[in-house]
């Protein structure tokens, strides 16, 4: 007979689902990009092209770059309201995070420009105290860093090309308690139905490398066109696991089938990407003072088709196999986002700027789970900069990211989450010397 273990208790340690975007990117790293909601490829004036699109560091005056910047992130209490019965309800707790950003350009060496920044292009954080949500995700905290060196070429005046390497960090912990259906369990007298109380708490890291590659066109003095690829990156996350399994009672002819309860306190990793992302946008300067810029970009969450928990022998207790080993779909698919940003040079040191996208989420209903609850978005954003002199320039930008209700009807939930939504603010400094 075929052992079929149906448990609802495989959690995420991965990836970052974040309510910033969708999946679990984070594609706003400075004052611009938070101001202009992502539409930041085609013209890039500061020292954070080096991020968004290196190539255009080539279209920079000749002199040092460098910018900091600060953005505070909170995310709002997700609702959870299921169909079955109201003691299944739950409520993420809201969640603030501080996440400073570092970039840096190199003046001209014969037609070379050279730039690096320190980014968090993902992460997640939610926490479920009620007891249902909290058997799947009672904690999930994921952090990814990115060290970023990059490279420019200006062919001539109208072409520039750049690579770059990326170096990626990632930590994460996640902590799960509850108790959850065991189904099919083959037993003397046939397949029979029971349950089991389980917990995981595990963390890891992770350094990974990849690539960024970068061009941009000035077909005419007042329009630019940019193409930016980043390369997928396998984050191999390896760390530790402290799993149990609680004793599976089950009623037989006769008497009672006993599974005794496991427990698992060792080494484990799990492999998830940070998915490959093409943007091309254009952008177009009226009258010397207003620049609207139009992008795209499509995400390639394909390549997070399945994931599968890894140790070091197998786990014995069939129990727990099903619980925390057996590999689960996930079944992302690609994703596109469209990027309308427009910014508005005042010619008295202010410049003001706003932005707009529509974005798209990668989770199947069949796979969404209380680890990352996403949904399509809107998003909206405001900013503006402040020249101080020749040298300076001080901003400050504003951005909220609007997420559908969605509702759901698989294994790990049945009814509607609400409520899901996030607000940045980001102040930055640049200096240019």
């Amino acid at each position: 007979m075929a052992k079929t273990w149906g448990m609802a208790g495989l959690i995420l340690l991965t990836a970052t689902g974040s309510a910033l975007a969708a999946g679990y990117s984070i594609p706003e790293q400075s004052v611009n990009s938070v101001a202009l909601a992502g539409g930041y490829v085609a013209n890039t004036p500061g020292a954070d092209a080096t991020y968004y699109n290196p190539a255009n560091m080539s279209w920079l005056e000749n002199r040092t770059y460098l910018e900091a910047n600060g953005t505070w992130i909170h995310l709002t209490s997700v609702k959870y309201r299921d169909d079955r019965t109201p003691a299944w309800n739950g409520k993420a707790e809201a969640e603030n995070f501080f996440m400073p950003t570092l970039f840096a350009v190199s003046p001209d060496f014969n037609n070379f420009r050279f730039g690096f920044s320190i980014t968090a292009p993902a992460g997640l954080a939610k926490e479920w105290r009620d007891p249902y949500p909290a058997t799947y995700a009672e904690k999930f905290a994921v952090k990814v860093f990115e060290f970023n060196p990059t490279v420019s070429y200006r062919v001539n005046d109208r072409f520039s090309l750049a690579a770059g390497i990326r170096g990626v960090y990632v930590d994460g912990q996640i902590m799960s308690h509850g108790t959850v259906p065991v189904n099919d369990i083959p037993t003397p007298y046939g397949p029979m139905d029971s349950s089991s109380r389980i917990g995981r708490y595990m963390d890891g890291d992770a350094w990974e490398a990849g690539y960024n590659l970068a061009l941009s066109i000035r077909p005419m003095d007042k329009m630019n066109i940019g193409i930016t690829y980043r390369s997928k990156i396998d984050l191999s996350v390896k760390g530790h696991a402290n799993m149990s399994t609680s004793d599976v009672a089950l009623p037989a002819l006769g008497g009672i089938v006993a599974i005794p309860g496991s427990t698992y306190n060792g080494d484990a990793g799990v492999e998830i990407p940070l998915p490959a992302v093409l943007a091309v946008a254009a952008s177009y300067t009226f009258f010397d003072q207003l620049t609207v810029e139009l992008g795209y970009n499509r995400t390639y969450w394909s390549s997070y088709d399945t994931l599968a928990f890894t140790y070091p022998s197998p786990l014995g207790n069939p129990v727990m196999q099903g619980a925390f080993g057996d590999p689960r779909a996930k079944s992302w698919s690609d994703t596109d986002t469209w990027r309308l940003s427009v910014a508005y040079d005042f010619k008295n040191n202010w410049i003001l700027m706003a932005g707009f996208a529509i974005d798209e989420n990668p989770a199947p209903d069949n796979t969404l789970g209380f680890e990352l609850p996403d949904a399509d978005a809107r998003l909206y954003s405001i900013g503006v900069r402040y020249i101080i002199n020749d040298s300076m320039e001080i901003g400050a930008a504003y951005l909220y990211d609007d997420k559908e209700s969605r509702h759901v009807n698989n294994q790990y939930a049945v009814g509607e989450f609400t409520n899901e939504a996030a607000h940045l603010v980001t102040i930055g400094f640049s200096y240019k010397f």
